[in-house]
């Protein structure tokens, strides 16, 4: 099932999605959020699923044209964005590319912040910010929806509790992180808002690519129209989101509609390219004394997809331009 949320009110108004992403019909009779529909889950998603099917049979009463554009995030603002770091590969190239060791613990103990999540960005709205200086940066990411998680869940408990799952444009500035982790207290002016693509799927929509709670497919990057990078999300995922939702969900319950993302897509075979400028200018130093690749400009477009085995579109495209405020 691919749900989405059309923009107006700050929650959206939900929509179920055909599987070809070109036609949605809303269903305020059954819910008018994606959070509502979470709240719920076990009693609405049977009847989110039979206007699926009947969407993907034929016409539907109340259908439209599918449009990307009209959509806000599949959750415009959640209780709780929580990111982690699940590919630990990059996590050990940026302290290389800087001198310092990796802990061990790092192997066996995820790393996760918590978010903003008041408000996302609509995955074709622009990326604003007010300064280049700061590092403008993508990262390409997966993210899963929860429904209620109860504290102290198994990672194999927890994998029963994924809903939901989307693409994610995890925005970061850069060059105001090290002076904000310098402080101890983690990351806040670095980390705006996030952005999350047109549709979420259930993971069933995955098939095969649905292996042990992680996804077995390429994140297609391009920045202003050339492919930046291709990484496997299922390759050298440390931790999957089984184990990134038990580790949240260790000292604290999560309410339904949480979202845990599993940090920027990574392969330790670097042909593929990569899923965020800060890596690839990890690579340039580690490899040519200097980073070489700048950070986005004013009017650089960044894009982030992932097709399904027959070269289909599952989750749409988050599609972003930077623009000044």
């Amino acid at each position: 099932m691919k749900l989405a949320s059309l923009k107006g009110g700050r929650d959206g108004q939900l929509s179920v999605v055909s599987r070809d992403l070109k036609r949605h019909v809303p269903v305020p009779h059954i819910a008018h959020t994606l959070q509502q529909a979470m709240d719920d889950w076990a009693r609405v998603a049977p009847h989110l699923v039979r206007i699926y099917d009947l969407l993907n049979e034929g016409p539907v009463d109340g259908e439209k044209p599918f449009d990307a554009r009209e959509c806000a995030s599949p959750l415009p603002r959640a209780y709780q964005w929580a990111d982690g770091s699940a590919y630990v590969t990059h996590v050990e190239l940026v302290r290389k590319a800087r001198g310092a060791e990796m802990p061990a613990s790092f192997w066996t103990d995820p790393l996760m912040y918590q978010g903003g999540s008041d408000s996302f960005i609509g995955p074709t709205d622009d990326i604003v910010a007010a300064d280049e200086a700061w590092g403008i940066d993508f990262e390409g990411e997966i993210a899963a929806i929860t429904d209620d998680v109860p504290m102290g869940v198994s990672a194999r408990t927890a994998a029963h509790h994924i809903r939901l799952l989307m693409l994610v444009n995890d925005v970061s500035l850069r060059n105001l992180i090290p002076a904000e982790l310098a402080k101890g207290f983690g990351f806040f002016q670095s980390k705006p808002a996030s952005s999350f693509s047109p549709v979420a799927v259930t993971p069933d929509e995955l098939g095969q690519a649905w292996q042990d709670s992680k996804v077995h497919l390429p994140l297609l990057v391009s920045l202003n129209g050339q492919r930046f990078g291709a990484p496997n999300a299922g390759e050298d995922m440390t931790f999957s989101f089984a184990d990134l939702i038990a580790h949240a969900a260790k000292t604290r319950a999560l309410c339904a509609g949480s979202i845990v993302g599993s940090g920027t897509v990574s392969n330790r075979d670097r042909s593929r390219g990569s899923a965020c400028i800060a890596e690839r200018r990890m690579l340039e130093t580690l490899e040519q004394g200097g980073a070489k690749t700048p950070f986005m400009k004013f009017g650089d477009r960044v894009r982030i997809e992932m097709l399904d085995l027959d070269g289909r579109s599952i989750f749409g495209a988050i599609d972003q331009k930077v623009a000044r405020p």
